[in-house]
């Protein structure tokens, strides 16, 4: 992985756990989700002109970026819910860490990736340290029931938030490869707010979005850009490393989120979430030095 991936996977980490942190902190997080897709699309409407201006979309791109909308107003509904039913320290790890479990054998499987050892011992690593957080003081429950954790509805969007995080990874790693990363990224937050607006005012109404707008403006406006750098990096590190690692390395941001449930939103601590978070670094590490 070269240097340059890392810095912009290790931004984007920051920049991704603290969005969501302002999500988990919204009155209705469906409502902000919208809002902050809405936001960032107007506010970075200029850079979109300019970008389309400069940069061609052929139809193989277009198709992606079609599939990608599709995935994430899957994604934005499932991540919402989910942190309306669950804490950000034990939703968040889980959402992120189906997707490296997941992503280096969709990429083996369908982009034809070869992983080396180096990089496999830091996948496991690091999805050892996801589920370490998640599951700590569970484990024998769990292995006695391995479908046991599904009986909380916050870690079921949880988890089905993480598939989804699975299959959009391949999708877009393959879509920056026809359209310009960040053009790429405009068009899928502008796609996504324009497909997710039905939903928002069918099921919650404009008077929802009116009242989450002036309770949360500044958080919303802030999440907006935030959303935009964090996958926008993620999508130009894919366009210089292989996904089966990008993927992966950015799960840092678990730890990340895991301290701002712990000591801003005074979410429960223990010797598991440190342990797990110790794993997840160490992973990270491994996969750096991976070629």
């Amino acid at each position: 992985m070269t240097a340059l991936s890392l810095v912009l996977v290790l931004l984007s980490a920051v920049a991704h756990a603290s969005w969501n942190l302002l999500l988990k902190r919204a009155a209705d997080p469906e409502v902000f989700v919208w809002c902050l897709l809405a936001s960032a699309t107007v506010l970075l409407a200029p850079l979109g002109v300019a970008l389309l201006w400069f940069n061609s979309v052929g139809l193989p791109g277009l198709w992606f970026v079609l599939a990608t909308i599709g995935l994430h107003v899957i994604y934005f509904i499932l991540l919402a819910r989910g942190y309306a039913q669950g804490d950000l320290s034990l939703v968040y790890p889980v959402a992120r860490g189906m997707g490296p479990m997941l992503v280096p054998v969709l990429a083996v499987v369908f982009l034809d990736e070869i992983i080396n050892p180096l990089a496999i011992g830091g996948i496991a690593a690091i999805i050892g340290g996801i589920y370490t957080i998640s599951w700590w003081g569970n484990f024998h429950q769990v292995l006695g029931s391995p479908l046991l954790f599904l009986n909380s509805a916050g870690m079921r969007y949880a988890t089905l938030t993480g598939l989804t995080i699975a299959v959009y990874s391949i999708v877009d790693k393959e879509g920056v490869g026809h359209i310009q990363p960040v053009l790429y990224m405009y068009l899928l937050s502008a796609g996504t707010a324009v497909m997710l607006a039905p939903y928002i005012l069918v099921n919650k109404g404009f008077a929802a979005v009116r009242k989450e707008w002036r309770a949360n403006a500044v958080p919303i406006t802030v999440a907006g850009l935030l959303t935009f750098a964090a996958y926008g990096l993620v999508l130009t590190a894919f366009s210089l490393s292989r996904v089966s690692y990008v993927a992966p390395a950015r799960e840092v941001g678990i730890v990340i989120g895991v301290m701002m449930g712990v000591f801003l939103l005074k979410e429960p601590f223990g010797g598991g979430r440190l342990l797990g978070s110790g794993f997840i670094v160490g992973g990270l590490v491994l996969i750096a030095l991976s070629p």
